[in-house]
Protein backbone atom coordinates (compact mmCIF):
# COMPACT_ATOMS: atom_id res chain seq x y z
CA UNK A 1 0.00 0.00 0.00
CA UNK A 2 1.14 3.51 -0.82
CA UNK A 3 -0.32 6.45 1.11
CA UNK A 4 -0.02 9.55 -1.06
CA UNK A 5 0.19 12.80 0.92
CA UNK A 6 -0.08 16.42 -0.16
CA UNK A 7 2.96 18.62 0.49
CA UNK A 8 2.81 21.69 2.71
CA UNK A 9 3.54 25.33 1.97
CA UNK A 10 5.67 25.45 5.12
CA UNK A 11 8.86 23.43 5.19
CA UNK A 12 11.44 22.77 7.85
CA UNK A 13 14.69 24.67 7.28
CA UNK A 14 18.18 23.22 7.06
CA UNK A 15 19.09 19.57 6.91
CA UNK A 16 22.17 17.39 7.29
CA UNK A 17 22.06 15.72 3.88
CA UNK A 18 24.18 16.62 0.85
CA UNK A 19 22.93 19.10 -1.76
CA UNK A 20 20.22 17.94 -4.13
CA UNK A 21 21.14 14.85 -6.14
CA UNK A 22 18.50 13.88 -8.64
CA UNK A 23 19.87 10.35 -8.85
CA UNK A 24 18.89 9.78 -5.21
CA UNK A 25 15.22 10.56 -5.84
CA UNK A 26 12.68 7.83 -6.56
CA UNK A 27 10.84 7.60 -9.88
CA UNK A 28 13.62 8.58 -12.32
CA UNK A 29 11.04 8.91 -15.10
CA UNK A 30 10.21 12.28 -13.57
CA UNK A 31 13.75 13.64 -13.79
CA UNK A 32 13.43 15.77 -16.96
CA UNK A 33 10.59 17.84 -15.49
CA UNK A 34 12.21 17.99 -12.04
CA UNK A 35 15.50 19.30 -13.40
CA UNK A 36 13.80 21.84 -15.65
CA UNK A 37 11.68 23.20 -12.78
CA UNK A 38 14.62 23.41 -10.37
CA UNK A 39 16.64 25.34 -12.93
CA UNK A 40 13.70 27.66 -13.64
CA UNK A 41 13.19 28.42 -9.96
CA UNK A 42 16.88 29.17 -9.46
CA UNK A 43 16.88 31.51 -12.47
CA UNK A 44 13.59 33.11 -11.40
CA UNK A 45 14.98 33.88 -7.94
CA UNK A 46 17.28 36.49 -9.49
CA UNK A 47 14.19 38.63 -10.14
CA UNK A 48 12.44 39.28 -6.84
CA UNK A 49 9.33 40.91 -8.29
CA UNK A 50 8.86 38.17 -10.87
CA UNK A 51 9.31 35.53 -8.15
CA UNK A 52 6.67 37.15 -5.96
CA UNK A 53 4.22 37.24 -8.85
CA UNK A 54 4.85 33.67 -9.99
CA UNK A 55 4.81 32.14 -6.52
CA UNK A 56 2.11 34.30 -4.94
CA UNK A 57 4.42 35.75 -2.29
CA UNK A 58 4.37 38.99 -0.33
CA UNK A 59 7.52 41.03 0.38
CA UNK A 60 7.54 39.52 3.88
CA UNK A 61 8.07 36.11 2.29
CA UNK A 62 11.25 36.95 0.39
CA UNK A 63 13.07 34.28 2.41
CA UNK A 64 11.23 31.76 0.25
CA UNK A 65 12.89 33.28 -2.82
CA UNK A 66 16.29 32.82 -1.18
CA UNK A 67 15.46 29.17 -0.62
CA UNK A 68 14.78 28.73 -4.31
CA UNK A 69 18.02 30.52 -5.20
CA UNK A 70 19.93 27.90 -3.20
CA UNK A 71 18.25 24.80 -4.61
CA UNK A 72 21.47 23.47 -6.13
CA UNK A 73 23.56 23.96 -3.00
CA UNK A 74 21.24 23.81 0.03
CA UNK A 75 21.34 20.82 2.41
CA UNK A 76 18.66 18.18 2.14
CA UNK A 77 16.63 16.05 4.54
CA UNK A 78 14.11 13.22 4.02
CA UNK A 79 10.94 14.52 2.39
CA UNK A 80 8.71 13.25 5.19
CA UNK A 81 10.72 15.34 7.68
CA UNK A 82 10.91 18.40 5.42
CA UNK A 83 7.18 19.10 5.27
CA UNK A 84 5.43 20.64 8.27
CA UNK A 85 1.96 21.86 9.22
CA UNK A 86 -1.34 20.46 10.43
CA UNK A 87 -1.35 17.19 8.48
CA UNK A 88 2.25 16.40 9.32
CA UNK A 89 1.72 17.28 12.98
CA UNK A 90 -1.10 14.72 13.11
CA UNK A 91 1.01 12.16 11.26
CA UNK A 92 3.83 12.77 13.78
CA UNK A 93 6.37 10.63 11.94
CA UNK A 94 9.10 11.54 14.42
CA UNK A 95 7.35 9.71 17.25
CA UNK A 96 7.55 6.34 15.49
CA UNK A 97 10.29 3.86 16.30
CA UNK A 98 11.77 0.63 15.06
CA UNK A 99 9.85 -1.58 12.66
CA UNK A 100 6.81 0.70 12.85
CA UNK A 101 8.82 3.70 11.67
CA UNK A 102 10.40 1.67 8.87
CA UNK A 103 6.98 0.45 7.73
CA UNK A 104 5.59 3.99 7.73
CA UNK A 105 8.48 5.41 5.74
CA UNK A 106 8.11 2.66 3.17
CA UNK A 107 4.41 3.31 2.70
CA UNK A 108 4.38 7.12 2.60
CA UNK A 109 4.96 9.32 -0.44
CA UNK A 110 4.39 13.01 -1.14
CA UNK A 111 2.98 14.65 -4.24
CA UNK A 112 5.08 17.73 -4.99
CA UNK A 113 4.78 20.60 -7.44
CA UNK A 114 8.58 20.64 -7.80
CA UNK A 115 9.47 16.93 -7.67
CA UNK A 116 6.23 15.33 -8.85
CA UNK A 117 6.33 12.38 -6.48
CA UNK A 118 8.87 11.48 -3.81
CA UNK A 119 9.04 8.70 -1.27
CA UNK A 120 9.32 9.48 2.42
CA UNK A 121 13.09 9.13 2.64
CA UNK A 122 13.99 10.88 -0.62
CA UNK A 123 16.39 13.75 0.28
CA UNK A 124 15.01 17.13 -0.77
CA UNK A 125 15.95 20.76 -0.03
CA UNK A 126 13.57 23.42 1.23
CA UNK A 127 11.79 25.18 -1.63
CA UNK A 128 8.73 27.18 -2.56
CA UNK A 129 6.50 26.09 -5.43
CA UNK A 130 2.78 25.41 -5.27
CA UNK A 131 0.61 23.43 -7.65
CA UNK A 132 -1.10 26.66 -8.69
CA UNK A 133 2.11 28.65 -9.26
CA UNK A 134 2.57 30.10 -12.74
CA UNK A 135 6.18 30.19 -13.86
CA UNK A 136 7.23 32.67 -16.54
CA UNK A 137 8.39 29.82 -18.79
CA UNK A 138 4.79 29.24 -19.79
CA UNK A 139 2.34 26.43 -19.34
CA UNK A 140 0.68 25.34 -16.14
CA UNK A 141 2.32 22.88 -13.78
CA UNK A 142 -0.63 20.60 -14.40
CA UNK A 143 0.13 20.58 -18.11
CA UNK A 144 3.79 19.84 -17.48
CA UNK A 145 3.34 17.12 -14.88
CA UNK A 146 0.38 15.10 -16.11
CA UNK A 147 2.05 13.48 -19.16
CA UNK A 148 4.88 12.06 -17.05
CA UNK A 149 3.34 11.73 -13.57
CA UNK A 150 0.14 9.91 -14.48
CA UNK A 151 1.92 6.92 -16.07
CA UNK A 152 4.13 6.61 -12.96
CA UNK A 153 1.11 6.63 -10.65
CA UNK A 154 -0.76 4.16 -12.85
CA UNK A 155 2.21 1.78 -12.79
CA UNK A 156 2.30 1.90 -8.98
CA UNK A 157 -1.44 1.20 -8.79
CA UNK A 158 -0.97 -1.96 -10.87
CA UNK A 159 1.02 -3.52 -8.03
CA UNK A 160 -0.28 -1.99 -4.82
CA UNK A 161 -3.22 -0.11 -3.38
CA UNK A 162 -2.86 3.67 -3.43
CA UNK A 163 -4.73 5.78 -0.89
CA UNK A 164 -4.79 9.33 -2.22
CA UNK A 165 -4.91 12.03 0.47
CA UNK A 166 -3.77 14.87 -1.80
CA UNK A 167 -5.75 18.10 -2.05
CA UNK A 168 -7.48 18.94 -5.31
CA UNK A 169 -4.76 21.07 -6.90
CA UNK A 170 -2.08 18.46 -6.24
CA UNK A 171 -4.27 15.56 -7.33
CA UNK A 172 -4.76 17.45 -10.60
CA UNK A 173 -1.00 17.27 -11.31
CA UNK A 174 -1.34 13.52 -11.75
CA UNK A 175 -4.77 11.94 -11.69
CA UNK A 176 -5.20 8.37 -10.49
CA UNK A 177 -8.77 7.07 -10.85
CA UNK A 178 -7.75 3.69 -9.41
CA UNK A 179 -6.77 5.20 -6.05
CA UNK A 180 -8.91 5.17 -2.94
CA UNK A 181 -9.86 8.82 -2.48
CA UNK A 182 -10.77 10.27 0.89
CA UNK A 183 -13.08 13.17 1.77
CA UNK A 184 -13.69 14.64 5.24
CA UNK A 185 -17.18 15.85 6.11
CA UNK A 186 -18.50 17.48 9.28
CA UNK A 187 -21.84 16.22 10.54
CA UNK A 188 -24.11 18.78 12.26
CA UNK A 189 -26.64 17.96 15.00
CA UNK A 190 -29.47 18.23 12.45
CA UNK A 191 -27.79 15.67 10.20
CA UNK A 192 -26.45 18.13 7.63
CA UNK A 193 -22.96 17.47 6.38
CA UNK A 194 -20.51 20.10 5.22
CA UNK A 195 -16.99 20.05 3.89
CA UNK A 196 -14.29 20.40 6.52
CA UNK A 197 -11.69 23.02 5.59
CA UNK A 198 -8.77 23.64 7.95
CA UNK A 199 -9.16 20.53 10.10
CA UNK A 200 -9.46 18.38 6.98
CA UNK A 201 -5.68 18.16 7.10
CA UNK A 202 -5.57 17.00 10.71
CA UNK A 203 -8.03 14.17 10.07
CA UNK A 204 -6.15 13.08 6.96
CA UNK A 205 -2.95 13.13 9.01
CA UNK A 206 -4.57 10.83 11.57
CA UNK A 207 -5.68 8.49 8.80
CA UNK A 208 -2.23 8.54 7.23
CA UNK A 209 -0.67 7.57 10.55
CA UNK A 210 -3.11 4.69 11.02
CA UNK A 211 -2.48 3.37 7.52
CA UNK A 212 1.26 3.85 7.64
CA UNK A 213 1.70 2.01 10.91
CA UNK A 214 -0.79 -0.86 10.71
CA UNK A 215 0.55 -4.37 10.33
CA UNK A 216 -2.36 -5.13 8.03
CA UNK A 217 -1.91 -4.95 4.26
CA UNK A 218 -5.10 -3.35 2.92
CA UNK A 219 -5.89 -4.22 -0.67
CA UNK A 220 -9.15 -2.30 -1.16
CA UNK A 221 -11.26 0.52 0.24
CA UNK A 222 -13.11 -1.79 2.63
CA UNK A 223 -9.84 -2.85 4.24
CA UNK A 224 -8.70 0.76 4.50
CA UNK A 225 -11.97 1.61 6.25
CA UNK A 226 -11.39 -1.23 8.71
CA UNK A 227 -7.96 0.12 9.64
CA UNK A 228 -9.40 3.62 10.11
CA UNK A 229 -12.20 2.36 12.33
CA UNK A 230 -9.76 0.45 14.50
CA UNK A 231 -7.98 3.77 14.97
CA UNK A 232 -11.20 5.28 16.30
CA UNK A 233 -12.29 7.08 13.15
CA UNK A 234 -15.81 7.10 11.75
CA UNK A 235 -15.56 6.11 8.11
CA UNK A 236 -18.14 5.38 5.43
CA UNK A 237 -17.79 3.91 1.98
CA UNK A 238 -18.50 6.20 -0.97
CA UNK A 239 -18.24 4.15 -4.14
CA UNK A 240 -14.56 3.31 -4.50
CA UNK A 241 -13.62 6.04 -2.02
CA UNK A 242 -14.12 6.82 1.64
CA UNK A 243 -15.68 9.56 3.73
CA UNK A 244 -14.32 10.41 7.14
CA UNK A 245 -17.20 11.82 9.20
CA UNK A 246 -16.38 14.14 12.11
CA UNK A 247 -18.56 16.17 14.48
CA UNK A 248 -19.25 19.74 13.33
Amino acid sequence: MLVLLPPSETKRAGGDGPPLRHDLLSFPELEPVRKALVDELVDLSADREASRAALGLSPKQDAEIKRNAALHTAPTMPAIDRYTGVLYDALDIGSLRGATAARARQRLAVGSALFGLVRADDPVPAYRLSATSKLPGGGSLTGRWRPVLEPVLAAIAEHELVVDLRSGSYAALGRLPAAVGVDVLAEHPDGRRTVVSHFNKAHKGRLARALATTRAEPTDAAAVATVARRAGMRVERDGDGLIVVVPA
